[in-house]
């Protein structure tokens, strides 16, 4: 391939994804749930400050199983986007950077993330 035909960066289809970047794209994607789930936030305490009228209804549906099951995932992008928080933390003051580390610490993440999110689930939304 000549200079000129070459990609001018790297594209996804050119790397096989490895632990380190699908784990920062859902980083991203944790971030973007969780401010959606801040809107859920938003229609209950409106719903409190509307009245009892609004508030029974704004009840009836959060608490349907759909919306159930939308805060089992939110509270795994809440607890993944804390857990991933901390070990970029961690990074930032130059511990586990090595590619064996950073790896345990990524399927860390991930399965602390699964355990607190159901843990959490079966105590407080079921």
């Amino acid at each position: 391939m000549s200079r000129a035909e070459r990609p001018l960066s790297p594209h996804l289809q050119v790397y096989r994804p490895q632990i380190t970047s699908v784990l920062s794209v859902l980083h991203r994607g944790t971030g973007i749930i969780l401010s959606m789930g801040v809107l859920v936030l938003l229609y209950w305490l409106i719903s409190i400050a509307s009245g009892e009228e609004a508030y029974t209804n704004a009840y009836v549906l959060l608490a349907s199983l759909p919306l159930k099951i939308f805060y089992f995932g939110l509270c795994f992008c809440f607890f993944y986007h804390f857990a991933n928080g901390i070990r970029h933390l961690i990074w930032d003051i130059g511990i586990g950077l090595d590619r064996d580390a950073y790896r345990k610490s990524g399927w860390c993440v991930v399965v602390f993330s699964i355990a607190a999110a159901s843990i959490y689930s079966i105590i407080f939304i079921i």
